[in-house]
Protein backbone atom coordinates (compact mmCIF):
# COMPACT_ATOMS: atom_id res chain seq x y z
CA UNK A 1 0.00 0.00 0.00
CA UNK A 2 1.32 3.42 -0.98
CA UNK A 3 -0.13 5.97 1.42
CA UNK A 4 1.46 8.76 -0.63
CA UNK A 5 -0.35 7.61 -3.79
CA UNK A 6 -3.68 7.24 -2.00
CA UNK A 7 -3.40 10.70 -0.48
CA UNK A 8 -2.39 12.28 -3.80
CA UNK A 9 -5.38 10.82 -5.65
CA UNK A 10 -7.86 11.64 -2.87
CA UNK A 11 -6.68 15.24 -2.63
CA UNK A 12 -6.70 15.70 -6.41
CA UNK A 13 -10.34 14.57 -6.62
CA UNK A 14 -11.41 17.26 -4.15
CA UNK A 15 -9.00 19.99 -5.25
CA UNK A 16 -10.26 23.58 -5.18
CA UNK A 17 -13.55 24.03 -7.06
CA UNK A 18 -13.69 20.31 -7.94
CA UNK A 19 -15.98 17.41 -7.15
CA UNK A 20 -17.16 14.09 -8.56
CA UNK A 21 -19.51 13.24 -11.41
CA UNK A 22 -21.36 10.03 -10.51
CA UNK A 23 -21.98 8.25 -13.83
CA UNK A 24 -22.19 4.76 -12.33
CA UNK A 25 -25.87 4.00 -12.91
CA UNK A 26 -26.51 0.28 -13.25
CA UNK A 27 -28.17 -0.98 -16.41
CA UNK A 28 -31.66 -1.04 -14.80
CA UNK A 29 -31.21 2.49 -13.40
CA UNK A 30 -29.95 4.03 -16.63
CA UNK A 31 -32.88 2.36 -18.43
CA UNK A 32 -35.27 4.26 -16.15
CA UNK A 33 -33.45 7.52 -16.94
CA UNK A 34 -33.56 6.77 -20.67
CA UNK A 35 -37.24 5.79 -20.47
CA UNK A 36 -37.98 9.26 -19.06
CA UNK A 37 -36.66 10.83 -22.28
CA UNK A 38 -38.03 8.06 -24.54
CA UNK A 39 -34.56 6.82 -25.53
CA UNK A 40 -33.82 3.11 -25.90
CA UNK A 41 -31.28 1.75 -23.40
CA UNK A 42 -29.01 -0.10 -25.81
CA UNK A 43 -25.32 -0.62 -25.10
CA UNK A 44 -24.45 1.83 -27.88
CA UNK A 45 -26.82 4.51 -26.58
CA UNK A 46 -25.38 4.12 -23.09
CA UNK A 47 -21.86 4.36 -24.51
CA UNK A 48 -22.75 7.44 -26.58
CA UNK A 49 -24.38 9.16 -23.63
CA UNK A 50 -21.35 8.59 -21.41
CA UNK A 51 -19.07 9.81 -24.22
CA UNK A 52 -21.17 12.98 -24.38
CA UNK A 53 -20.52 13.52 -20.66
CA UNK A 54 -16.80 12.75 -20.69
CA UNK A 55 -15.93 14.83 -23.76
CA UNK A 56 -17.64 18.01 -22.58
CA UNK A 57 -15.18 20.89 -22.88
CA UNK A 58 -13.81 22.40 -19.66
CA UNK A 59 -15.42 20.01 -17.15
CA UNK A 60 -11.93 19.25 -15.85
CA UNK A 61 -12.08 22.69 -14.20
CA UNK A 62 -14.84 21.42 -11.90
CA UNK A 63 -14.68 17.61 -11.99
CA UNK A 64 -11.84 15.79 -10.24
CA UNK A 65 -13.21 12.28 -10.59
CA UNK A 66 -15.89 10.30 -12.43
CA UNK A 67 -17.48 7.14 -11.02
CA UNK A 68 -18.05 4.55 -13.75
CA UNK A 69 -20.10 1.37 -13.97
CA UNK A 70 -18.41 -1.92 -14.93
CA UNK A 71 -19.75 -1.73 -18.49
CA UNK A 72 -18.62 1.88 -18.88
CA UNK A 73 -15.08 1.26 -17.62
CA UNK A 74 -14.69 -1.24 -20.45
CA UNK A 75 -16.04 1.10 -23.15
CA UNK A 76 -14.29 3.58 -25.42
CA UNK A 77 -15.03 6.68 -27.48
CA UNK A 78 -16.12 6.21 -31.07
CA UNK A 79 -12.46 6.83 -31.95
CA UNK A 80 -11.38 3.87 -29.83
CA UNK A 81 -9.97 5.71 -26.79
CA UNK A 82 -10.88 3.87 -23.55
CA UNK A 83 -12.95 6.09 -21.29
CA UNK A 84 -10.53 5.64 -18.38
CA UNK A 85 -7.63 6.83 -20.54
CA UNK A 86 -9.67 9.76 -21.88
CA UNK A 87 -10.55 10.94 -18.38
CA UNK A 88 -6.99 10.52 -17.08
CA UNK A 89 -5.64 12.53 -20.01
CA UNK A 90 -7.89 15.39 -18.89
CA UNK A 91 -6.67 15.22 -15.30
CA UNK A 92 -9.87 13.52 -14.12
CA UNK A 93 -9.52 10.36 -12.02
CA UNK A 94 -11.56 7.38 -13.27
CA UNK A 95 -13.41 5.46 -10.57
CA UNK A 96 -15.57 2.35 -10.39
CA UNK A 97 -18.69 1.30 -8.47
CA UNK A 98 -17.96 -2.09 -6.90
CA UNK A 99 -20.91 -3.01 -4.66
CA UNK A 100 -23.59 -5.26 -6.15
CA UNK A 101 -26.58 -3.50 -4.68
CA UNK A 102 -28.49 -3.50 -1.41
CA UNK A 103 -30.40 -6.65 -0.50
CA UNK A 104 -32.62 -7.53 2.46
CA UNK A 105 -30.63 -8.29 5.62
CA UNK A 106 -31.58 -11.81 6.68
CA UNK A 107 -33.78 -11.97 9.79
CA UNK A 108 -33.88 -8.16 10.11
CA UNK A 109 -37.04 -7.05 8.27
CA UNK A 110 -36.68 -3.55 6.84
CA UNK A 111 -32.88 -3.43 7.05
CA UNK A 112 -30.71 -3.84 3.95
CA UNK A 113 -27.04 -4.56 3.39
CA UNK A 114 -24.95 -4.13 0.24
CA UNK A 115 -23.49 -7.27 -1.30
CA UNK A 116 -20.38 -7.75 -3.41
CA UNK A 117 -17.51 -8.57 -1.05
CA UNK A 118 -17.05 -12.06 -2.49
CA UNK A 119 -14.37 -11.88 -5.17
CA UNK A 120 -13.83 -8.15 -4.61
CA UNK A 121 -10.04 -8.47 -4.20
CA UNK A 122 -9.77 -10.01 -7.68
CA UNK A 123 -12.19 -7.51 -9.24
CA UNK A 124 -10.24 -4.59 -7.78
CA UNK A 125 -7.01 -5.94 -9.27
CA UNK A 126 -8.70 -6.08 -12.69
CA UNK A 127 -10.20 -2.60 -12.32
CA UNK A 128 -6.75 -1.27 -11.41
CA UNK A 129 -5.42 -2.73 -14.67
CA UNK A 130 -8.29 -1.06 -16.55
CA UNK A 131 -7.27 2.33 -15.15
CA UNK A 132 -9.46 2.86 -12.07
CA UNK A 133 -7.86 5.09 -9.44
CA UNK A 134 -10.70 5.05 -6.93
CA UNK A 135 -13.80 3.01 -6.12
CA UNK A 136 -17.19 3.46 -4.51
CA UNK A 137 -19.38 1.25 -2.29
CA UNK A 138 -22.89 2.39 -1.36
CA UNK A 139 -24.60 1.26 1.82
CA UNK A 140 -28.33 2.02 1.99
CA UNK A 141 -29.86 2.95 5.36
CA UNK A 142 -33.63 3.29 5.38
CA UNK A 143 -35.54 5.09 8.12
CA UNK A 144 -39.01 4.53 9.53
CA UNK A 145 -40.57 6.38 12.43
CA UNK A 146 -39.36 4.04 15.18
CA UNK A 147 -37.54 0.78 14.48
CA UNK A 148 -35.53 1.09 11.27
CA UNK A 149 -32.58 1.04 11.02
CA UNK A 150 -31.70 -1.41 13.77
CA UNK A 151 -28.37 -1.18 15.56
CA UNK A 152 -27.31 -4.43 13.92
CA UNK A 153 -28.35 -3.20 10.48
CA UNK A 154 -26.09 -0.17 10.94
CA UNK A 155 -23.24 -2.35 12.20
CA UNK A 156 -23.55 -4.81 9.29
CA UNK A 157 -23.29 -2.01 6.75
CA UNK A 158 -20.42 -0.32 8.57
CA UNK A 159 -18.51 -3.61 8.63
CA UNK A 160 -19.03 -4.18 4.89
CA UNK A 161 -17.91 -0.63 4.08
CA UNK A 162 -14.75 -1.10 6.12
CA UNK A 163 -13.88 -4.46 4.53
CA UNK A 164 -14.36 -2.88 1.10
CA UNK A 165 -12.23 0.15 1.98
CA UNK A 166 -9.38 -2.00 3.29
CA UNK A 167 -9.37 -4.13 0.12
CA UNK A 168 -9.22 -0.96 -1.98
CA UNK A 169 -6.29 0.53 -0.13
CA UNK A 170 -4.45 -2.80 -0.31
CA UNK A 171 -4.11 -2.26 -4.10
CA UNK A 172 -3.69 1.56 -3.96
CA UNK A 173 -7.27 2.35 -4.98
CA UNK A 174 -8.85 5.22 -3.06
CA UNK A 175 -12.13 4.09 -1.46
CA UNK A 176 -15.12 6.39 -1.48
CA UNK A 177 -17.17 5.25 1.52
CA UNK A 178 -20.88 5.92 0.96
CA UNK A 179 -23.25 5.33 3.88
CA UNK A 180 -26.50 6.80 2.54
CA UNK A 181 -29.31 7.52 4.96
CA UNK A 182 -32.23 7.78 2.55
CA UNK A 183 -34.44 10.85 2.40
CA UNK A 184 -37.51 8.75 1.59
CA UNK A 185 -40.16 8.62 4.28
CA UNK A 186 -41.91 11.05 6.60
CA UNK A 187 -39.18 11.51 9.23
CA UNK A 188 -38.12 14.99 10.27
CA UNK A 189 -34.64 16.49 10.09
CA UNK A 190 -33.99 15.67 13.75
CA UNK A 191 -34.53 11.95 13.11
CA UNK A 192 -32.26 12.11 10.08
CA UNK A 193 -29.51 13.74 12.14
CA UNK A 194 -29.80 11.14 14.90
CA UNK A 195 -29.58 8.22 12.47
CA UNK A 196 -26.78 9.82 10.44
CA UNK A 197 -24.81 10.29 13.68
CA UNK A 198 -25.25 6.61 14.60
CA UNK A 199 -24.17 5.53 11.13
CA UNK A 200 -21.07 7.73 10.95
CA UNK A 201 -19.95 6.71 14.45
CA UNK A 202 -20.25 3.02 13.52
CA UNK A 203 -18.59 3.45 10.10
CA UNK A 204 -15.49 5.20 11.40
CA UNK A 205 -15.12 2.74 14.28
CA UNK A 206 -15.10 -0.12 11.74
CA UNK A 207 -12.77 1.71 9.35
CA UNK A 208 -10.33 2.25 12.21
CA UNK A 209 -10.58 -1.39 13.29
CA UNK A 210 -9.77 -2.46 9.72
CA UNK A 211 -6.66 -0.20 9.65
CA UNK A 212 -8.05 1.97 6.85
CA UNK A 213 -5.91 5.08 6.38
CA UNK A 214 -8.25 8.05 6.75
CA UNK A 215 -5.91 10.30 4.74
CA UNK A 216 -6.36 8.04 1.71
CA UNK A 217 -10.16 7.82 1.51
CA UNK A 218 -13.15 10.04 0.83
CA UNK A 219 -16.56 10.04 2.51
CA UNK A 220 -19.78 10.26 0.48
CA UNK A 221 -22.58 10.86 3.00
CA UNK A 222 -26.13 12.11 2.77
CA UNK A 223 -26.97 15.62 3.84
CA UNK A 224 -29.03 15.87 7.02
CA UNK A 225 -32.43 16.59 5.59
CA UNK A 226 -36.09 15.84 6.30
CA UNK A 227 -37.77 12.93 4.52
CA UNK A 228 -39.61 13.71 1.31
CA UNK A 229 -42.99 12.97 2.91
CA UNK A 230 -42.36 15.08 6.01
CA UNK A 231 -44.81 18.01 6.15
CA UNK A 232 -42.15 20.20 7.75
CA UNK A 233 -39.24 20.69 5.34
CA UNK A 234 -36.11 22.36 6.72
CA UNK A 235 -34.71 25.52 5.17
CA UNK A 236 -31.33 25.70 3.47
CA UNK A 237 -29.54 27.17 6.49
CA UNK A 238 -31.01 24.55 8.84
CA UNK A 239 -29.88 21.71 6.58
CA UNK A 240 -26.37 23.16 6.34
CA UNK A 241 -26.07 23.67 10.09
CA UNK A 242 -27.41 20.22 11.01
CA UNK A 243 -25.20 18.51 8.45
CA UNK A 244 -22.02 20.27 9.50
CA UNK A 245 -22.78 19.77 13.20
CA UNK A 246 -23.18 16.03 12.66
CA UNK A 247 -20.13 15.60 10.45
CA UNK A 248 -17.87 17.68 12.69
CA UNK A 249 -18.70 15.41 15.61
CA UNK A 250 -18.04 12.12 13.85
CA UNK A 251 -15.75 12.53 10.82
CA UNK A 252 -12.00 12.63 11.57
CA UNK A 253 -10.16 15.73 10.34
CA UNK A 254 -7.65 13.44 8.58
CA UNK A 255 -10.23 12.60 5.88
CA UNK A 256 -9.30 14.82 2.89
CA UNK A 257 -12.80 15.44 1.63
CA UNK A 258 -16.51 14.91 1.98
CA UNK A 259 -18.29 14.51 -1.36
CA UNK A 260 -22.02 14.72 -0.73
CA UNK A 261 -24.56 12.67 -2.61
CA UNK A 262 -27.64 14.55 -3.80
CA UNK A 263 -30.01 11.77 -2.71
CA UNK A 264 -32.96 12.74 -4.89
CA UNK A 265 -32.77 16.50 -4.32
CA UNK A 266 -33.33 18.79 -7.29
CA UNK A 267 -30.23 20.07 -9.05
CA UNK A 268 -30.81 23.54 -7.60
CA UNK A 269 -31.46 22.39 -4.02
CA UNK A 270 -28.34 20.20 -4.00
CA UNK A 271 -26.23 23.15 -5.14
CA UNK A 272 -27.91 25.52 -2.68
CA UNK A 273 -27.19 23.22 0.28
CA UNK A 274 -23.57 22.66 -0.76
CA UNK A 275 -23.09 26.40 -1.09
CA UNK A 276 -24.58 27.11 2.34
CA UNK A 277 -22.21 24.65 4.00
CA UNK A 278 -19.16 26.22 2.38
CA UNK A 279 -20.42 29.74 3.14
CA UNK A 280 -20.27 28.86 6.85
CA UNK A 281 -16.46 29.10 6.70
CA UNK A 282 -13.56 26.67 6.74
CA UNK A 283 -14.13 23.03 7.69
CA UNK A 284 -11.62 20.31 8.64
CA UNK A 285 -12.07 18.63 5.23
CA UNK A 286 -12.91 19.78 1.72
CA UNK A 287 -16.71 19.99 1.40
CA UNK A 288 -17.58 18.96 -2.12
CA UNK A 289 -20.04 16.99 -4.24
CA UNK A 290 -20.47 13.59 -5.85
CA UNK A 291 -23.68 14.13 -7.76
CA UNK A 292 -25.40 11.87 -10.23
CA UNK A 293 -28.93 13.01 -10.91
CA UNK A 294 -28.24 16.57 -9.70
CA UNK A 295 -25.65 16.98 -12.47
CA UNK A 296 -27.24 14.78 -15.11
CA UNK A 297 -30.99 15.51 -14.99
CA UNK A 298 -30.67 18.74 -17.03
CA UNK A 299 -28.29 16.95 -19.43
CA UNK A 300 -30.74 14.14 -20.15
CA UNK A 301 -33.57 16.64 -20.58
CA UNK A 302 -31.53 18.54 -23.17
CA UNK A 303 -30.18 15.47 -24.97
CA UNK A 304 -33.40 13.46 -25.39
CA UNK A 305 -31.36 10.72 -27.06
CA UNK A 306 -30.80 12.83 -30.17
CA UNK A 307 -27.38 13.42 -31.74
CA UNK A 308 -28.50 16.88 -32.81
CA UNK A 309 -28.88 17.83 -29.13
CA UNK A 310 -25.37 16.85 -27.98
CA UNK A 311 -24.08 20.43 -27.89
CA UNK A 312 -27.06 21.60 -25.82
CA UNK A 313 -26.64 18.66 -23.44
CA UNK A 314 -22.94 19.39 -22.96
CA UNK A 315 -23.74 23.04 -22.31
CA UNK A 316 -26.19 21.97 -19.60
CA UNK A 317 -23.57 19.72 -17.98
CA UNK A 318 -20.90 22.40 -17.98
CA UNK A 319 -23.33 24.85 -16.39
CA UNK A 320 -24.17 22.49 -13.53
CA UNK A 321 -20.48 21.66 -13.01
CA UNK A 322 -19.59 25.35 -12.95
CA UNK A 323 -22.36 26.23 -10.49
CA UNK A 324 -21.32 23.44 -8.13
CA UNK A 325 -17.71 24.56 -8.49
CA UNK A 326 -18.86 27.97 -7.26
CA UNK A 327 -20.83 26.33 -4.43
CA UNK A 328 -17.55 24.67 -3.35
CA UNK A 329 -16.37 28.19 -2.51
CA UNK A 330 -19.67 29.45 -1.08
CA UNK A 331 -20.10 31.78 -4.08
CA UNK A 332 -23.26 30.37 -5.68
CA UNK A 333 -26.61 32.16 -5.76
CA UNK A 334 -29.95 31.05 -7.18
CA UNK A 335 -29.84 34.04 -9.51
CA UNK A 336 -27.02 32.30 -11.38
CA UNK A 337 -29.47 29.62 -12.55
CA UNK A 338 -30.81 32.07 -15.11
CA UNK A 339 -27.36 32.58 -16.65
Amino acid sequence: MSIAELKAVANAIVAKSKGVLAADESSPTIKKRFDSIKAESTEENRRRYRELLFTTDEIERYIGGVILYDETLRQSTRDGVPFARLLSSRGIAPGIKVDKGAKALALYPGDKVAEGLDGLRERLAEYKQLGAKFAKWRAVIEIDEKNIPTAFGIRANAHALARYAALCQEVDIVPIVEPEVLMDGAHGIERCEAVTAQVLEAVFAELDAHCVVFDGMLLKPNMVIAGKKCPQQAGVAQVAEATMRCLTRYVPAAVPGIVFLSGGQSAEDATDHLNAMNAMGAHPWQVSFSYGRALQAPVLAAWKGQESNVAAAQKALLKRCRLNGLARDGKYTRAMEAG
